[in-house]
């Protein structure tokens, strides 16, 4: 059996995340640690809104720092949604970053979004 995600998948769920984020259909999973980190980059919620379609546009599949096959989450909100992990160096927020996700119905559900913290 192949190795999942795929290329081909991360690239799917990737053009799924720009998509929603430029509906503006985004979602946060816990807003109070969501927006502490954003507050760490010196970023608002509507600075996030904003900015989040060219911040995708920066992750390829080869960031992916996920599990294979993903992980699903226990999270009563996204129940059973795949999880995508990510890290990159995002010019849009000046720093190597982590971004997590998840895809339920049409939204873009934003797990953790956070400077890198991994040594």
């Amino acid at each position: 059996m192949p190795e999942r995600p795929s290329y081909r998948e991360l690239h799917l769920k990737l053009n799924q995340a720009r998509e929603a984020a430029a509906a503006k259909r985004i979602r946060l999973l816990e807003p109070d640690s969501i927006l502490a980190d954003l507050l760490d980059l010196d970023y608002l919620v509507e600075d996030l809104i904003e900015r989040l379609p060219a911040i995708l546009q920066e992750i390829v599949p080869r960031d992916y720092r996920g599990q294979s096959p993903p992980k699903k989450s226990y999270e009563r909100a996204i129940l059973g949604s795949e999880l995508f992990a990510f890290r990159w160096v995002s010019k849009g927020f000046g720093c190597r970053m982590y971004f997590k996700f998840a895809l339920k119905e049409q939204d873009l559900w934003i797990v953790s979004l956070h400077r890198d913290r991994s040594k």
